[in-house]
Parts: structure tokens; sequence; C-alpha cells
């Protein structure tokens, strides 16, 4: 029977799981489209497992990204972390040495700065669109070019055309203009790429030291010429990891192969979840000023946990675990 750890990234845009053996060798992944609905990404993806992987013997399961509570909750995860651990713990496998990480996702953007092997700062950005993978998307379907190649075509460029990236509306009109002057696609595509590595600096990298070694993760690595933008902005080598797409997941499944490992047994319910119907339902409790939104999960009709409250009334009512994770 072949033995894994699984490692799920629950985020806005995408739920990536993957199965990760003792020496850390990536032998199955899933890049989904959460869609809104979360749980049945997270139920399709272990159905599969479960009809791909007959054999496999889960020893260990760790959540991440916006979702991670939630994913916990349905999974019983070993480990619950957020996206910068995840990341910087992913990161560290792949290239030891790294002392700058940029992950750029659909939605959103961070980074993360390390020294000796220690996260000693971060930043996010989940506010603007110009810094994130969705930005690309859009402009490509406006150059009627698919975003696949998108990359490739900005690598044709000979004269890259300087487009106003501090805000995606603005650079969307100033991008038309370009094309109403008459530039290039492949001018326009490098200039695009310019212009999201320049708004990526400003805000998210913003007063950071960017030191090499960098690694770049997250859905947007796929794109060469975000990569070659980066490496010309910075004059350094930016390394990309085989696995750029589901580093968080990665991450928290060496997680969890840590804590397994020193507790000696996994949380994890089984991969017969799938079948398992769970309803979500929230409420806004008003015992206080604060009106928390609270979250309640049902299995099978059975109040299974609640979450989102700050005081913990309704979550320490059920004893949740994940009302102590972070």
């Amino acid at each position: 029977m072949d033995k894994y750890y699984m490692g799920i990234d629950v985020g806005s845009v995408s739920t990536n799981i993957i199965l990760m053996d003792d020496d850390n060798n990536i032998h199955y992944k899933k890049y989904m489209r959460t869609q809104g609905k979360p749980i049945d990404m997270l139920k399709e993806g272990i159905r599969e497992i479960e009809l791909e992987k007959k054999d496999a013997n889960i020893l260990g399961v760790g959540v991440t990204g916006s979702g991670r509570y939630l994913a916990n909750i349905i999974v019983g995860a070993d480990v619950v972390k957020n996206e910068i651990t995840a990341h910087a713990v992913a990161g560290l496998d792949f290239l030891p040495h790294v002392q700058t990480i940029i992950e750029i996702g659909g939605q959103d953007s961070k980074i993360i700065i390390l020294r000796d092997k220690v996260v000693t700062d971060f930043a996010m950005n989940t506010v603007c669109a110009a810094g994130t993978g969705s930005f690309l998307d859009r402009q490509a379907i406006r150059l009627g070019v698919d975003i696949s190649e998108f990359g490739d075509l900005a690598l044709k460029s000979k004269s890259s055309v300087r487009i106003a990236g501090r805000c995606a509306v603005f650079a969307e009109s100033d991008m038309i203009h370009k094309q109403q002057l008459g530039h290039n696609q492949s001018d326009i595509a490098k200039g695009l790429c310019e212009a999201l590595v320049r708004n990526y600096l400003n805000n998210v990298g913003k007063g950071k030291e960017i030191l090499s070694p960098i690694l770049f993760q997250g859905g947007v690595a796929a794109n060469v010429g975000i990569r070659k933008a980066f490496e010309e902005t910075f004059r350094e080598r930016v390394y990309v990891p085989d696995n750029f797409d589901v580093m968080g997941a990665i991450g928290v499944a060496i997680l969890a192969k840590e804590e397994v490992k020193k507790k000696g047994y996994t949380n994890f319910k089984g991969t017969s979840i799938h079948r398992v119907d769970y309803v979500v339902n929230g409420f806004e409790c008003d015992g206080c000023s604060n009106i928390c939104e609270v979250i309640e999960i049902k299995e099978d009709g059975r109040l299974l946990a609640r979450y989102g409250d700050k005081c913990g009334k309704w979550s320490n009512s059920l004893g949740n675990r994940d009302s102590k994770l972070a």
C-alpha cells in the first residue's frame, strides 16, 4: 500500500490537493476552480483520489488558504496553517537558501522575506486586481489571446510599450489607447507584464529588501513574460519551482508529515467523506457590538461545527478544535 501525506489549499479562485511521499516527492496533484463552492470542490478532489489512488494510505493531512477552517472541519486535518507559513515552508524545501518569495495568484499576491530560513517580513495584496492574475486574464481577452500564450507573445517583443499599471481600470484604458495608436500585440503584451511587475513592487513589495535567491510561485509563475519582467527589473535570476501552482498545498503537507510523526496518529476522516452531505449556513450574532458573522456546518443534518465568532460564544459551545488554530 502506497503511503502519502495530503496537502489541501482552499482559496477563493482555486482549490489544490496534492499527495506527497516521505521524501517530499509529489505523486498526485489536482488544481480545481473553486467557483464559490469550496465544499463541492473538496469532495470532488477527494472522490478522485479514492478512484485513482485505490491503494493510497493517507498518513496525514494539512490545510491552508482562505477556506482552511472549513476544510479542516470536513477532512479532519492534522495541521491548519496560514498561506504565508505554507508557501514559506514549500519554498524552503525547493530552494533552501531562498531569501525572497514572490507569490502571485488569480485574486491576490504576496511577498515573503526570509533570512536564515526564517520569515522576517511579509505583505499581501487582496485589494487591487492590477497586481494579480485576473488582471492579465482580462487583458488577454481584450487582445484576443489565450492566457496560456500571453507570456510567449510578450517574449517576442522588440520594444515594449509603457502602460499605466497603478490601477486595473486605468491600465485597461491605456492598453486600448495603445492598440488604437497601432502598437503590435507583442509589444503591448510585454508592456502589460511590466505594468503588473511595477504594480506588484509599488504595492506588495514597497519598502521590502528584496535579496536573491528569488523564488516565484503561484499560478502566474506559469507566465514566462512576467518571469522575464521580474528578472529584468531585479537583474537577478528568478527561480520557478516545478509545482509552482500548488506550493501552498505542498507546504502544509510537509508540516502535516512532521506533526503526524510527532503525535503518532492522524485526524483524517478518510476518503469516504465525499459521500457525506454538508450544508453551510451563516448568521449574525447580535450579542455585542462586533456583530460577528458565524458560520455553521451540518453533516448529514447534524450540527458539526461553528466558527467566525471573536469571543468563542458559538464555536466553543461545540468544542471546535479549529477555533484555536491559525
